[in-house]
């Protein structure tokens, strides 16, 4: 007798419901499809692979018709026509009707991303390749049932999975957040039953990544005494790095307990990060 596992991830396909200006450099797009009813995740910073179209086409071109060998047959296809494929972070999932939110970082010069972002509007298609199964690799914020508390640091890319985080953390909670935005107008007022202390950083004028901002507000930082603290850092690779080396090197954390994903790299496209990687 064999019995049938369930594969952690699959393709949907979805279309563009609405869209909402969260601030100058946010936009949040709301996506919807009946593949949706198969989606699940439990985590709050689940990564998820997005798949647009080029420009002309009706919908991104993904050969998931060949089953496991997709991957080789995207990565064949002629570069005017093979989808363009980027990496972000669940917003909101939710039911009848079944939609999720993605947020995306608009920024100049502009990739093809941010510029599909800018225009999308209803009825637009994507495709997508995220979690059949709720609970997958895929997930990478898990504090310890022990943690006493939460420290969080983000940039503008990890703003929709701080704001799921806090969303989550149960009332009591003890947790320090600083997340670091381009622009004051991106600010927002995020939810939480947590004992939550939000600290933002604007780095107007100073560009994107590479600036000593974070590490510089997190060393001057005095954290609440605790013995069992889980940190979560993410965002640009450099200063997720440093901040690595701050929690665990300076402050002398269990390295154990420091999660830390480098969603983007300062002056490499995710194309150039897959070549390298």
């Amino acid at each position: 007798m064999t019995t049938a596992v369930a594969a952690p991830f699959r393709f949907f396909s979805l279309h563009v419901v609405r869209t909402e200006r969260l601030g100058p450099s946010l936009v949040r797009v709301t996506f919807a499809g009946d593949d949706l009813a198969y989606f699940f995740s439990d985590g709050c910073d689940q990564s998820l692979s997005l798949f647009l179209p080029q420009p002309g086409q009706l919908e991104p071109a993904v050969p998931y018709e060949l089953g496991d060998g997709w991957w080789q047959g995207w990565r064949e296809l002629p570069d005017d026509v093979r989808a363009v494929m980027r990496s972000y972070t669940l917003r909101a999932l939710r039911r009848d009707p079944d939609q999720i939110d993605i947020d995306f970082v608009l920024h100049e010069p502009a990739g093809p991303a941010s510029r599909w972002a800018s225009h999308a509007s209803a009825g637009d298609r994507v495709v997508l390749l995220g979690p059949a199964i709720a609970d997958n690799r895929a997930i990478r914020f898990r504090p310890p049932e022990d943690a006493d508390l939460v420290v969080v640091w983000g940039d503008e890319t990890a703003v929709p999975a701080v704001s799921a985080i806090l969303e989550a953390l149960p009332a009591g909670t003890r947790a320090r957040v600083w997340l670091e935005v381009q622009h004051p107008g991106d600010i927002q007022d995020l939810a939480t039953d947590a004992d939550a202390e939000v600290t933002w950083l604007v780095r107007e004028n100073q560009g994107v990544g590479g600036s000593p901002m974070a590490l510089g507000a997190l060393r001057d930082a005095q954290l609440p005494p605790a013995e069992r603290p889980y940190v979560w850092i993410a965002g640009e690779a450099g200063q997720v790095k440093a901040l690595r080396r701050h929690f665990v090197g300076e402050r002398g954390f269990d390295r154990r307990r420091v999660t830390f994903v480098g969603y983007w790299r300062q002056g490499l496209s995710e194309e150039q990060l897959r070549e390298a990687g």
